[in-house]
């Protein structure tokens, strides 16, 4: 992946470069980030580099670990799962308000996302699946009109983003994901508030769902490897 930037605004170019590639799956929870690959990478110098890390610290996309420096968190399943509970509390009402306050804009965007998601699930493209879905979540939390939640919400994503890569990769899911979405979508293109906020919590149990038989998994296997 190319994270290299511009001259202009360096530092937040590399804060954008660095989050991208985080939220995309380049860097994976428990890798170390080392300051000389990173400042190779990216072309920014050091002290641009560490103010860069720091406010992604900030964003909790990254975690310094002391003698060690930064790394990617690494999550517990019952942190997951509380990011899973306060997701459907606040894209239910993000969804909800963009019911009542969404503007056809939103919607050409939203139905834009969704015929880009859809596409990549036939194609079997992973990387736009995620970016698609994001970009529909992104218009969905502008749409509301609500600053907080769509800040509040971009950062709880982004510490769970790689349970989204992990369960979209899943057989099926793709599919189950854009059939939910699109309740979502139609709902909030009705006005009608009230099943907006069913459509997204539901979406967001079943992500949970599919998330925990991941952490399960993941735990089976790691108790194989050590008890081999």
């Amino acid at each position: 992946m190319e994270l290299r930037v511009s001259v202009q605004s360096v530092q937040q170019q590399a804060v954008e470069k660095l989050r991208t590639a985080i939220l995309a799956g380049v860097f994976k929870p428990g890798d170390r980030l080392v300051e000389a690959d990173l400042c190779r990478r990216t072309g920014v110098s050091r002290p641009s580099l560490r103010e860069a890390l720091r406010s992604l610290e900030s964003e909790g996309l990254i975690i310094i670990v002391p003698n060690r420096g930064p790394q990617i968190p690494i999550l517990t399943w019952e942190q997951a799962e509380q990011i899973y509970q306060v997701r459907a509390l606040l894209e239910g009402e993000a969804a909800a308000l963009c019911a009542k306050h969404g503007t056809r804009r939103h919607h050409d965007e939203m139905r834009a996302a969704l015929t880009a998601f859809d596409k990549a699930v036939r194609n079997d493209d992973s990387a736009t699946r995620l970016s698609a879905t994001a970009e529909f979540y992104r218009v969905m939390q502008r749409g509301s009109g609500n600053a907080v939640i769509d800040d509040l919400l971009q950062r709880l994503v982004a510490r769970v983003n790689f349970l989204r890569a992990q369960s979209m990769s899943q057989a099926g899911r793709g599919k189950f994901s854009g059939r939910e979405m699109r309740a979502i979508f139609q709902a909030i293109v009705d006005g009608d508030s009230r099943a907006a906020r069913k459509a997204a919590e539901l979406h967001v149990k079943n992500a949970s769902v599919v998330a925990r038989a991941i952490f399960q998994a993941n735990a089976a296997e790691k108790g194989r490897k050590e008890a081999g």
